[in-house]
């Protein structure tokens, strides 16, 4: 009974056109995204990378900053849009300052 099923043209054609299908799906949901956090730190070891450190240590020190120079800041609505503003301007211009750096 069973192979007969297998037999069946109908049958045959789900296998060849679904089978490239569902391996492609299958694999990509066993992969994972290579560039996340949880993987470079499984690879590596590292439990907190260089970068992403001094990214959260320069986003306190604005955050401290701000609630510094303008009091009572943090319980706007547009406070979060201001640091994001702050750390996207220095970013900027850390970029351009190693744009102008000569490598020899």
């Amino acid at each position: 009974m069973l192979d007969r099923i297998k037999n069946l043209k109908i049958v045959k054609k789900l296998n060849e056109t679904i089978s490239p299908k569902l391996r492609w799906l299958n694999y990509a949901n066993h992969t994972q995204d290579k560039t996340s956090p949880d993987y470079i730190k499984m690879i590596s070891g590292v439990e907190d990378i260089q970068t992403n450190s001094d990214e959260r240590k320069l986003e306190a020190m604005v955050r401290e900053q701000l609630k510094e120079e303008f009091p009572n800041i943090e319980n706007m609505k547009s406070y979060e849009l201001l640091v994001d503003a702050v750390m996207h301007n220095l970013k900027k211009k850390q970029l351009q300052a190693m744009d102008n750096i000569d490598i020899e």
